[in-house]
């Protein structure tokens, strides 16, 4: 059995600027209104023979857009850029702590962002593949108790009619 989550019609929506470091036309500071599908496939169980109720998984993926709405995502594990003051090869979220700006450069490009205006990710790409993988992550780790769920598969949606989805088996 699979339950569907439309997230256009479900609200889990957020817009964001992004870029895709060295691309010919995404390499430049841009932005989408994305939404997020859900889909998730295992075995009925409980009291009302669910796979998962919805108004669990609601919430999740809401909480995720809230997160990245109105941000400037940045992938801070993508080989072309280069942070200021940190080392690339010992990364990690926590090296942006004690800064209260985001600063990089591709290639001859410099950057300088507020740290608040930004969501860092543990991604290479901000891409609707990698995004879709870091939803999928997400909603893996919230539902891990439930060893009903077979799949989880997300799709983030850049606008009506493009997306890319990723799907999890566990």
């Amino acid at each position: 059995m699979k339950i569907l989550i439309n997230g256009i019609n479900a609200n889990l929506r957020f817009s964001a600027a992004h870029l895709i470091p060295t691309h010919e036309t995404c390499g430049c500071i841009h932005g989408h209104s994305y939404f997020v599908d859900i889909e998730i496939e295992g075995e009925k169980e409980g009291k009302f023979d669910f796979v998962v109720d919805f108004k669990d998984i609601k919430p999740i993926v809401n909480e995720l857009c809230n997160s990245l709405d109105h941000k400037f995502l940045i992938p801070i594990f993508n080989d072309n850029m280069d942070f200021k003051d940190l080392d690339k090869k010992n990364l990690s979220m926590e090296s942006f702590d004690k800064f209260g700006s985001v600063q990089f450069k591709i290639d001859s490009k410099g950057y300088t962002i507020p740290k608040e205006d930004c969501v860092l990710l543990p991604l290479k790409y901000t891409s609707a593949e990698s995004l879709s993988e870091y939803f999928v992550q997400k909603l893996s780790d919230a539902l891990k108790d439930k060893t009903n769920i077979k799949s989880i598969s997300a799709c983030v949606n850049e606008g009506i009619g493009q997306g890319a989805m990723f799907t999890k088996e566990l």
